[in-house]
């Protein structure tokens, strides 16, 4: 049985991937730009931005499942919670603390991947307003940025 709750971890943790993708596309381009719209701003010296809201709203579903799985006795719900959770912890370390580098942490990693990453994610950034974004995704990005990393890792080899 512990199987089966490691690859519900796992599924959901890959599912989040194209649940943020969506919820960035549709609700943070979207009807909730005035929550996303200071994070594509030039930076600020304050500590949180009203973006840091959506961490709010998926670390609320992850409790609410880490709950309903106590309370209704279905430990599935608390494996689902998990998987949302660890997600949300690879979010903001590679998305607040590695890309936007809101501390020092990991500032002079060089691999490809997350140079692929970086890049990505600057393509993201390079539109200040709602519309014309691309590059929605956080862990997994367009190949072509992957290859773009190896290339330069192969040529300074």
């Amino acid at each position: 049985m512990i199987l089966v709750y490691i690859l519900i971890t796992l599924v959901t943790f890959v599912i989040m991937e194209g649940v943020t993708w969506l919820t960035h596309k549709y609700v943070m381009h979207g009807f909730l730009w005035s929550w996303h719209e200071d994070h594509h701003q030039p930076r600020y010296n304050g500590i949180f931005e009203k973006n840091d809201r959506f961490g709010l709203v998926f670390s609320t579903i992850s409790i609410s499942l880490f709950l309903s799985s106590t309370l209704l006795g279905a430990p599935w719900y608390l494996f689902i919670g998990l998987g949302i959770l660890l997600y949300g912890i690879a979010y903001f370390l590679v998305h607040d603390i590695f890309i936007h580098q809101r501390t020092k942490w990991f500032r002079n990693s060089n691999h490809w991947y997350f140079r692929a990453l970086r890049k990505a994610h600057k393509v993201h950034h390079k539109h200040l307003g709602k519309e014309e974004g691309e590059c929605f995704g956080m862990l997994f990005v367009p190949i072509k940025y992957f290859k773009e990393a190896m290339a330069t890792t192969k040529k300074a080899a």
